[in-house]
């Protein structure tokens, strides 16, 4: 499959992801906040947002174990494998879970909300990407747990 190919079905993956988001409200800080707080004003959207997901995702991944040979758009399937946990993976994921029930937001809902115009959601994206390019540009690199 060609580069533009690929980048194309990526792009349109990326809109249908976004187009969801903001159909579900989930570009709304508030309602990942207000799931984030079973002790006050609970806002159950984000628990049935991620059950319709994970429903989809199981009939789909089903349906294309059964599937023969290759994906539709790519020479193979990418799997990632992870065999160890290391402390990169437990840092960056407390800090990602920090980020998002401080904020509301992860980078997905994040970028979705930057570009429909909310300046709360463009300020987060901007962070996330300076954060993410120092991390980049560290030559930080944390052993094995």
């Amino acid at each position: 499959m060609t580069r533009r190919v690929s980048l194309f079905v990526a792009a349109v993956a990326g809109v249908l992801f976004g187009a969801g988001l903001l159909l579900s409200g989930m570009t709304q800080p508030a309602r990942v906040i207000g799931f984030l707080d079973p002790t006050g004003a609970w806002d159950p959207t984000l628990a049935f947002v991620m059950g319709g997901a994970i429903a989809v995702y199981a009939v789909a991944h089903r349906l294309i174990l059964r599937r023969s040979g290759a994906p539709w758009f790519e020479l193979r399937f990418h799997v990632p494998e992870r065999r160890a946990l290391d402390l990169q993976l437990v840092v960056g994921a407390a800090l990602f879970g920090i980020g998002w029930g401080l904020a509301g937001m992860c980078p997905g809902p994040g970028i979705v909300a930057a570009a429909a115009g909310s300046m709360d959601a463009l300020v987060f994206v901007v962070a996330m990407l300076v954060g993410m390019h120092g991390r980049h540009r560290s030559k930080l690199r944390w052993p094995a747990v």
